[in-house]
């Protein structure tokens, strides 16, 4: 299951990844900008992977 589950996880960093680069490209933010935003949602997307993962491991 845990497999499984990396697995996802590595397929929704990389999409959320595509989709942040977009809004990046469509709000015009500048390139010294992007490396913030970039790094925030990555984190955020960390963590709400995890908890879902705990949740799922514990219920």
């Amino acid at each position: 299951m845990i497999s499984i589950f990396i697995v996802l996880a590595i397929f929704i960093l990389f999409y959320v990844n595509k989709m942040t680069n977009s809004l990046c490209i469509q709000k015009e933010i500048p390139e010294e900008n992007q490396h913030k935003v970039f790094r925030t949602i990555n984190i955020l997307i960390t963590i709400l992977l995890i908890s879902s993962y705990l949740e799922i491991l514990y219920t």
